[in-house]
């Protein structure tokens, strides 16, 4: 159990009750960040854990532009995978999806990159920043499983598992980002050698939306017809500091659409919140899936 987890709130009770009365018998559309997973063993960005590390995430035009960009993001995310591959749904997203199979939640819109919504029974998720499930060619646009490329990457890095870490500790122990990096050091990194596509020879890149790249549109569009389909708006485990999963907020907002919030710590959305409800996600949810589904 993490710190975060150690000293989360207590949800209020009168909180939680004016949140489920928000919701009962109505459309809810669930925009879920980063928090919805820690309880899964994965690090946020924001939240009580990440505000304590410095790590600064690769950015698009650095991975497309420089082999070295290329190798540092690989080498450490072949480390990261070691967790996020083998991380499982914790007591919030399988809430979560029972509150869609009864009919509660028509849909998820995840900022999440972990593919934890699918594996927890989710059916109607928006993966907004793609899913790092699968990875695709730059050149050919060739997509293919992200556990294969798992293989190559360690095939062409004999010992790297056992050692990237500097110490031969748990390979797994320096992962540090809900996108699998890891903290590897950079004179490590430099002579990682990363595989090219198979079919064309291009670059690889991993099928989620990088800092400073573009959502893509479909995915947008799918993301507003599910809110536009709503009558409520609930944010669960996100601090809404990126735009991409903010715009949201606003446009519920502009709507008059009752928005409610889950989260540990402030958001950029709590002016415009009806309800907000501080404390763990794996506490809350499971609470409301009580009042709304089995009272």
């Amino acid at each position: 159990m993490s710190i975060g987890q150690l000293t989360a709130p207590s949800p209020s009770p009168l909180a939680l009750h004016s949140l489920v009365e928000m919701l009962r018998g109505r459309r809810t559309v669930v925009l879920v960040g980063a928090g919805c997973s820690t309880e899964s063993g994965i690090p946020d960005y924001r939240g009580p854990e990440g505000r304590t590390r410095t790590r600064t995430p690769v950015q698009f035009r650095d991975f497309v532009g420089s082999e070295a960009s290329r190798a540092r993001y690989w080498a450490r995310s072949t480390v990261g995978w070691t967790r996020v591959g083998s991380a499982s749904p914790n007591q919030a997203h399988h809430a979560l999806a029972e509150l869609e199979r009864e009919g509660a939640v028509t849909g998820l819109i995840t900022q999440n990159v972990d593919g934890l919504h699918h594996a927890a029974g989710s059916r109607r998720v928006v993966e907004l920043h793609g899913s790092l499930s699968a990875v695709r060619c730059l050149g050919c646009d060739d997509r293919s499983l992200r556990s294969a490329f798992q293989e190559r990457l360690v095939y062409e890095n004999p010992g790297w598992l056992r050692g990237a870490d500097g110490d031969g500790s748990n390979p797994a122990a320096p992962a540090s980002a809900p996108d699998g990096d890891a903290e590897v050091t950079a004179d490590r990194t430099a002579a990682f050698n990363v595989p090219e596509c198979v079919l064309c020879g291009g670059v690889i890149k991993p099928d989620v939306v990088f800092f400073g790249e573009n959502v893509p549109s479909e995915w947008v569009d799918e993301a507003w017809a599910l809110l536009d389909a709503a009558e409520v708006l609930l944010v669960v485990g996100s601090s809404l500091t990126v735009y991409s999963g903010r715009r949201f907020l606003y446009r519920a907002a502009e709507g008059d659409m009752p928005i409610g919030i889950v989260n540990l710590g402030p958001t950029r959305g709590d002016d415009l919140a009806a309800v907000k409800v501080e404390g763990r996600l794996g506490e809350v949810l499971p609470a409301i899936v009580s009042e709304l589904v089995e009272s």
